[in-house]
């Protein structure tokens, strides 16, 4: 049984960029409870874990079923064709090529620029949608060293949108400052168990795509850095008694 939506901190409108994965996936579940009315949008940038476009339909639909509560929230969704943008980047999220960390010690799954275009592209959305706050799954406490998830690099990026939109847009990143274990118990906080076993069942975050093994945290490959960042911040929160995070 689904749980009382936790109390909305803000009535406004939100833009939910929403890949499928863990992450994003908590994320809508957080915007969902703090924000009136949710809208959710998803890039197809040509990356190789393209099973996630199929799956974040899933645990759209799932959430809607599973918490009525957050049903009439939850708005329309929008894919952004960015084939051409990926293409550039060359990076292994995109092409077949192994995972490893290239001259500058960043991996090379790091897409160039990603967030920085992804949000530019949600806001241009949100302001024809006449969305304020644009909520993404970015983290500098427990990631892959991306330098666009840093709260710093957003909110320069938050500034400049503003200022070139005339626009009073929000930058909220719920997962910031959050372990990944911690986000497993940000989850239950939000949906208790119903919305843990959601986002173990039917979110996607593995970098290869893999979905027919299904490990205690989830489906995936289980050597990639998704894999092993969403695996090990699993088992952490199952040591330490699959706690709920203090909201």
């Amino acid at each position: 049984m689904s749980r009382p939506p936790l109390p909305s901190h803000d009535p406004g409108r939100a833009l939910v960029l929403f890949s499928g994965g863990q992450d994003s996936s908590v994320c809508l579940a957080w915007a969902l409870a703090r924000h009136a009315q949710v809208e959710t949008v998803g890039f197809d940038y040509g990356q190789r874990h393209a099973v996630e476009m199929e799956q974040r339909q899933v645990v759209r639909r799932e959430i809607a079923a599973r918490f009525p509560q957050w049903a009439d929230r939850l708005g329309d969704d929008h894919i952004l064709d960015l084939t051409g943008f990926g293409a550039v980047g060359e990076s292994a999220m995109t092409e077949d090529r192994a995972f490893e960390i290239n001259e500058k010690g960043l991996p090379n799954t790091f897409v160039p620029g990603r967030n920085l275009v992804f949000l530019t592209y949600a806001a241009a959305l949100a302001d024809r949608r006449k969305l304020k706050f644009l909520v993404g799954g970015m983290c500098e406490t427990d990631f892959s060293g991306y330098p666009d998830c840093r709260r710093d690099t957003l909110d320069a990026l938050e500034t400049a949108l503003n200022l070139g939109m005339a626009q009073d847009f929000v930058v909220e990143t719920p997962l910031m400052t959050l372990t990944k274990a911690e986000t497993w118990s940000l989850a239950k906080a939000l949906g208790g168990e119903a919305l843990v076993d959601l986002i173990l069942e039917d979110s996607h975050t593995c970098y290869r795509g893999t979905r027919g093994e299904r490990h205690a945290w989830g489906h995936g490959c289980g050597d990639c850095p998704a894999c092993e960042l969403r695996a090990r911040g699993w088992s952490q929160w199952v040591a330490a008694g699959r706690p709920e995070l203090a909201m």
